[in-house]
């Protein structure tokens, strides 16, 4: 427990102050990145490069098409389902459609709810995708661990709410649409949505999960083995933070760090401490687990950028590089951020939540 709440302060820390002690150290004020809510528009991005586009591109096909590959391949039998699709999953889709027809309609009558819609679209979701894994293992998170479940909702408010001020030093979205807010209207209208992220990604990992053939192969698949894992462990502590306080300075160029600083803190800590981190089954050649959980985020990570696309209130992207070529509001390549997203979320659950380990074992 004491290593546990040390580790979260720890992150906390790092994520609060790293970023803005590098921007201190440049000289440059810190009001506006203290702004709230965040109005200001500070940072300049590099405009669109065809020659990054594609090396990126490139680089992202060479990681993630072996894995698909090799998933396609596998000769796995389809999961039957063993239970009926329950009612209260009814409920979710009824509350889920209903939401997306009032986000995407202009009806005069519907314009005071447009701006609150994302939290039952959302809620509509996540009820929707444990439904459909009741259904297709007869257990899921709603029904088998109300208490993780319920707990999600909060420790996601928070979590997200990291993501948004880590943003304020790269300025890779902002929102429209949303009115005038008092600070503490804003935070309240804000928390809401943000609460929905990790159940909706963990749901949507447990759905997938319940099927044997999704991912199927990857249980046997190269491992990646570090000859002197607390070397590397101390390394790779050692660059988050120093991307974390260089993220201000060269938003161009550290922008990405934004989604996977957490990841790069808790799993170091981990194997520092000498315990088993999230990724210690990839250096076994166990990938299935990691796989799923990209997975699980890109799935989210496009049904947020469809439904957002169609919103009244909703975000806008300012990415550099990469933003001229678009799916959605969503700069094509920015979905691959959704993949190391998906280890995030269970590597901050699995932080909060240690006696919920067997729930990402599957």
């Amino acid at each position: 427990m004491i290593r546990t709440l040390l580790t979260i302060l720890l992150l906390a820390a790092m994520l609060i102050g790293l970023p803005l002690a590098g921007v201190a150290l440049q000289g440059r004020s810190l009001q506006t990145f203290t702004e709230f809510p965040p109005l200001t528009r500070y940072v300049e991005h590099a405009p669109f490069s065809w020659m990054a586009f594609s090396l990126l591109a490139l680089a992202i096909l060479v990681f993630v098409l072996p894995f698909d590959f090799r998933t396609f391949r596998a000769r796995e039998s389809r999961a039957r389902p063993v239970a009926p699709f329950p009612r209260w999953g009814w409920a979710g889709v009824g509350l889920g459609m209903t939401a997306w027809v009032v986000t995407w309609t202009r009806m005069p009558a519907l314009a005071p709810l447009q701006p609150f819609t994302f939290t039952p679209l959302w809620i509509g979701y996540i009820i929707t995708v444990n439904a459909l894994t009741y259904r297709l293992a007869g257990r899921c998170m709603m029904t088998q661990r109300p208490r993780f479940f319920g707990g999600l909702f909060f420790l996601s408010a928070g979590f997200w709410w990291f993501f948004e001020y880590l943003n304020r030093f790269v300025q890779n979205w902002y929102y429209t649409g949303l009115g005038t807010f008092s600070p503490l209207a804003y935070f309240g209208y804000a928390t809401f949505p943000f609460a929905t992220v990790l159940p909706a990604v963990l749901g949507t990992y447990e759905f997938l999960a319940a099927d044997p053939r999704r991912g199927a192969g990857l249980d046997d698949f190269p491992a990646i083995r570090l000859r002197h894992p607390r070397l590397g462990a101390a390394l790779t502590l050692s660059l988050a933070a120093a991307g974390l306080a260089g993220i201000g300075v060269w938003p161009d160029y550290l922008f990405p760090l934004l989604w996977v600083a957490p990841l790069y803190i808790v799993t170091p800590v981990e194997v520092l401490a000498g315990r088993e981190s999230l990724l210690a089954p990839i250096g076994r050649g166990h990938w299935r687990q990691a796989y799923l959980l990209a997975a699980a985020a890109l799935v989210c990570g496009f049904f947020w950028e469809m439904w957002n696309y169609g919103s009244v209130a909703r975000w806008i992207y300012e990415v550099p590089y990469v933003g001229g070529v678009r799916l959605f509001e969503m700069p094509l390549l920015g979905y691959a951020g959704y993949l190391p997203f998906g280890l995030q979320c269970a590597v901050i659950a699995r932080l909060f939540f240690p006696d919920q380990e067997d729930f990402f074992s599957r």
